[in-house]
């Protein structure tokens, strides 16, 4: 699944966005893999598949607050 852009992030619903952090915590796990055996193209992506997370967790906080 492609980068998700942070104003579509605050129109997901709760079960899209813990989906798309499950995704990217199995797409860290992976690139870190590949980094660690030479094997990754652009290091750079895991930075931001971290901050992309971040961004989710985030919004993912916001609106259980706002639920709560």
């Amino acid at each position: 699944m492609p980068h998700v852009k942070a104003q579509s992030m605050k129109e997901m619903t709760l079960d899209e966005i813990t989906q798309r952090v499950s995704e990217l915590r199995e797409e860290l796990f992976n690139l870190r893999f590949r980094n660690s055996m030479r094997q990754l193209d652009n290091p750079l992506k895991i930075r931001e598949s971290r901050r992309e997370m971040a961004r989710l967790l985030t919004a993912m906080r916001e609106k259980e607050r706002l639920k709560a």
